[in-house]
This record gives structure tokens, C-alpha cells and sequence, in this order.
């Protein structure tokens, strides 16, 4: 029986070394290639020919969850998992949505996660209990798509002019996202909008 082979994807070398070292040590795991950008793991994905494909969320090029929905857009024969340090609740219903098959946290004990890239390996899905929970208790997202992405531009304070020509949207429309926005998540500002839809993951 052939061994599942996996890429590993985490800005953080000594996390990638340390994660394919100990994968290493499983009989039936195989360390196929490793990088440190997200877009990079689609071409690095295409050579290797994967199973499965860990990913981390924050990586220069690309962010994870983006990625596991190229995977999955491109068709490529792998399934991904998001093995991450920011356990959100809102990062794990976007991971699921855009095509992840997993999603835990980098505090997993090395043989759990072995565990876990047979299972998805085998076609189940898999998530880290005590994020599914929060994510159900924290509910969905209020935000609309044009909220997010309003939000996301105005957390480095960015003008209503300047995000006007950014996002190629009037002034007005601009004032209305972000009324709405604060609204929703009951904050006090913009710059609380933002740091309250961030801190649950979605953004």
C-alpha cells in the first residue's frame, strides 16, 4: 500500500520542518514538498501530485482558505486542511466553504494530526471540536461580501476619499457599508468594526 503523500504550506520554515519531520516518522505518511507562499502551492501541487495538502491561513501571496478554494475551483486530485495558530470561528466556516476538508489547530499532538490526514485522506471531514463549538455559538457572519471588503480596506485608516477610489465606489456608498457594518457588530467605530469582525475570523 502506497504511503499518503502531503505538501506542506506554512510561511514559518522551522513550523514546516518541524511538522514534515515528525509526519516523517509515520509509516505511512510521505513529506511530497513544503513552501512558504500560498501562491505557490498550486504549481508545487500540479508537480507533486499531493493527497492531501496542509495549509496554513496567514502566508505571504495567497492566504490559505483562498488557496483550499483554488484546489478545489482547479479540480487538482487532493483534498486540503487548514492546520492553523488562529483558531477563529469565522476562519473555520470559510475554510469549509471554500473547499477544506479539515481544519485544526497547530497545537495538535503530532499523531492526532497523522490521524487526522488518514481520515481526510479517506474522505472524511474533520474539525477541531472545541472551534466547531465556538463557531456554533458564535453564529454566521452578518456581513455582506462589499461589508467585508469595505471593512478589511478601512482598518489601516485609510480616508473615505481614498477608499472611494480604492474600491472604485462613491462616497456615499462607502459611509453606508461602514454605518451598516458598525451597526451589525455593535461597535463603537470603523476601526472597532473591523477589529471585532477580524477577531471572529471574518475578514
Amino acid at each position: 500500500m502506497s504511503p499518503i503523500k502531503i505538501l506542506l504550506a506554512d510561511d514559518q520554515q522551522l513550523i514546516r520542518d518541524a511538522l514534515g519531520a515528525l509526519l516523517s516518522l509515520q509509516a505511512d505518511i510521505e513529506v511530497a514538498g513544503s513552501c512558504g507562499r500560498g501562491d505557490q502551492v498550486l504549481d508545487l501541487a500540479r508537480q507533486t501530485q499531493p493527497d492531501v495538502v496542509l495549509l496554513d491561513i496567514d502566508m505571504p501571496g495567497m492566504d490559505g482558505i483562498s488557496v483550499a478554494q483554488q484546489l478545489k475551483e482547479q479540480h487538482l486530485p487532493c483534498r486540503s486542511l487548514i492546520v492553523t495558530t488562529f483558531g477563529r470561528p469565522g476562519y473555520l466556516a470559510r475554510a469549509l466553504e471554500a473547499g477544506a476538508s479539515g481544519f485544526v489547530v497547530k497545537d495538535t499532538p503530532a499523531s492526532q494530526l497523522a490521524e487526522t490526514i488518514r481520515k481526510i485522506h479517506a474522505g472524511l471531514r474533520v474539525v477541531d471540536p472545541q472551534l466547531a463549538a465556538e463557531s456554533f455559538a458564535v453564529g454566521p457572519s452578518p456581513l455582506t461580501d462589499r461589508e467585508k471588503q469595505v471593512l478589511q480596506a478601512a482598518k489601516d485608516g485609510a480616508s473615505i476619499v481614498t477608499l472611494a477610489a480604492q474600491l472604485h465606489l462613491s462616497q456615499g456608498t462607502v459611509r453606508n457599508h461602514l454605518s451598516s457594518s458598525i451597526a451589525k457588530l455593535n461597535a463603537e467605530n470603523r476601526y472597532d468594526a473591523a477589529h471585532r469582525a477580524e477577531e471572529n475570523g471574518w475578514l
